[in-house]
């Protein structure tokens, strides 16, 4: 049960105190609300002992300094007593004018236990409380449903479900016996965390724009798309038909220079090459940059007809096409304990679609340190698992293969999945009895070095194969 206590504003004696207290820069008529107010007060006569203690023994001023520079707790406790103050919980400081009850208990822990949720769901609808979920997203809505609907199929006992679904965040469901409502949110009931949304005050491209602006530097390389590659030298005013204007400021061979407006900022990129390596300076007004563009041009255009010839095999090549996702796949999507990223659901969504069509799929997936690629990884790897397929996961070092082993082991250990890993670390005999298991499909995912590439390596089923090589597969090289 919880409590509201207001009590009304009266005029008290104050301690006399010409000091300006904090309680100056508040207007006569605020309403001050307060939780736990008795412990506060505790608190703050507490640590006013300690430093007055504290001066002493050292001597480094007198105690009574200690009164001149902090309120005391007496002082505060007064001025509050001036106020409308609402004291919020069951011990209360001062006497109360009013008092209101709620009857509120907090969300029960499901763990995502959906059989105890749907029990749940149905005794609120015997005792007529309405079933409320509030979701952040329309994803999360859209897998509680798919969850529910396949556990139904599955348990014909189970019965009705009731519940409304509401797209809004709420950071903690709870249970209002007035109100007769049952607040549940998606996070808690799939055991995830919760992260506030803040408000965008740009859009995406904006972004990138002045993302670009402040990672420029001084002296760094820049590639501009007519003139090709100059050093960055700052912004710099000039004057354009007489008005002033800011632009940026590059340097080319020989100190040659250009100014570039700033509203042409999309025609420069930051020069990206060989880690290490500094690229030679462009001649402004000569014909290098023109013709290493058609060059390059060619290039890209011998690589296109060779993917689209290879593409046009793959299409012919018939392939295992892999079921829609099961309750079993939105239960581990819904339990991740992050918000999924835009791009992580885009690129999810895709993986998904190539492995449902009939052809063998090939798909890259590119991203920085920390942006999710795994996770993607992990629900790909799921979906052709409960598909009765093995899937192989190379990796360039053990030392990854162990830190991927950890993170899907992890991820999947609620599930019917097992995964497993081979490298230099485990025993030749570890590794014999590990291979065994694969070729008798008792291993459902294995990771690994280039190892698992080896002639002797057997599958039972192979149906997957995720590559993490750090850009180095993919790429044509020119002995």
């Amino acid at each position: 049960m919880n409590h509201i206590t207001i009590m009304p504003n009266v005029q008290t004696k104050l301690l006399e105190d010409s000091r300006t207290s904090f309680f100056d820069f508040i207007p006569a008529d605020s309403v001050i609300w307060t939780k736990d107010l008795s412990s506060s007060i505790d608190y703050l006569s507490l640590n006013l002992d300690k430093a007055r203690t504290y001066v002493e023994e050292n001597k480094t001023y007198s105690s009574s300094k200690i009164d001149e520079i902090f309120d005391s707790a007496e002082f505060i406790s007064e001025k509050l007593g001036t106020k409308m103050t609402v004291e919020l919980g069951k011990r209360h400081y001062f006497s109360s004018g009013e008092e209101f009850s709620f009857s509120i208990s907090p969300q029960p822990s499901f763990n995502k236990n959906f059989d105890l949720l749907i029990k749940n769901f149905q005794q609120n609808h015997i005792q007529n409380i309405k079933n409320l979920i509030f979701a952040d997203s329309s994803k999360q809505v859209e897998r509680l449903y798919a969850i529910f609907e396949d556990l139904a199929k599955k348990n014909s006992s189970i019965g009705k479900i009731e519940f409304t679904t509401l797209l809004l965040s709420l950071h903690e469901g709870f249970l209002d016996n007035d109100l007769k409502i049952a607040c549940y949110t998606d996070h808690q009931i799939f055991d995830r965390y919760h992260r506030f949304r803040l408000k965008k005050n740009y859009s995406r491209n904006e972004a990138l724009t002045i993302k670009e602006i402040q990672s420029l530097k001084p002296g760094d390389y820049v590639t501009h798309i007519d003139h090709g590659v100059g050093r960055f030298a700052g912004l710099e005013m000039i004057m354009v038909n007489d008005k002033p204007q800011e632009a940026i400021r590059l340097i080319y061979k020989d100190n040659d220079i250009l100014y570039v407006s700033i509203h042409s900022l999309h025609r420069i990129a930051k020069y990206t090459g060989k880690e290490g390596t500094a690229p030679s300076l462009h001649k402004l007004g000569s014909t290098a940059w023109a013709t290493l563009k058609q060059k390059t041009k060619k290039k890209v255009k011998d690589i296109a007809k060779d993917l689209i010839a290879l593409y046009a095999r793959r299409k012919a090549t018939k392939g295992f096409a892999f079921n829609l996702d099961t309750y079993l796949q939105n239960e581990l999507e819904a339990s991740f304990i992050y918000e999924d990223t835009p791009d992580q659901v885009k690129s999810t969504r895709d993986v998904k679609k190539d492995m449902e069509r009939e052809y063998p799929m090939d798909r890259l997936i590119c991203g920085d340190v920390g942006f999710g690629k795994t996770e993607i990884a992990v629900r790909a790897a799921f979906k052709a698992v409960t598909d009765g397929k093995q899937v192989a996961v190379l990796v360039p070092t053990t030392i990854l293969a162990l830190q991927h082993y950890n993170t899907f082991r992890d991820r999947l250990k609620e599930f019917p999945c097992t995964v497993d890993y081979i490298n230099r670390f485990k025993s030749a005999a570890k590794q014999k009895e590990t291979l065994e298991r694969l070729a008798k499909g008792k291993v459902d995912i294995i990771i690994g070095t280039h190892r698992i590439l080896s002639k002797d390596i057997k599958f039972s089923d192979l149906g997957l194969m995720i590559i993490d090589e750090e850009q180095k597969f993919g790429v044509g090289r020119r002995n």
